[in-house]
């Protein structure tokens, strides 16, 4: 049996790290849990944050083109959403791995590329 607090830390760690996602080295944190762990359920939720990275990160820059041919005015109104639903999604993430660290989070409005 795996230990519960050692599943809730690395998980919360690898759903956290999205909150540094300005940053490119955000994804190094679940990468590293994900090689380096061997407990199925930080393994999936170590994959499940890589596949929120590339999503948050393909979003913003389809936000960004979008702005750009726009002259700001969808910038103006996507950028609030984007924002919203990327902080919503993790402290969801965050808030489940702390309810139930023996089951893996799935975000919802994702691709599965991982």
């Amino acid at each position: 049996m795996y230990d519960t607090d050692k599943r809730k830390l690395l998980s919360l760690g690898c759903h956290g790290a999205i909150f540094f996602s300005t940053l490119l080295l955000s994804i190094v944190a679940p990468i590293a849990v994900l090689l380096v762990s061997d407990d199925p359920v930080v393994k999936e939720n170590a994959t499940e944050a890589i596949n929120f990275h590339l999503n948050v990160w393909f979003y913003g820059a389809v936000i960004g083109v979008l702005s750009f041919l726009t002259i700001g005015l969808a910038g103006f109104i996507l950028v609030p959403i984007g924002y919203l639903l990327h902080w919503g999604l993790t402290i969801m993430a965050i808030l489940n791995v702390l309810q139930n660290p023996n089951l893996p989070y799935r975000y919802p409005f994702i691709f599965r590329i991982v």
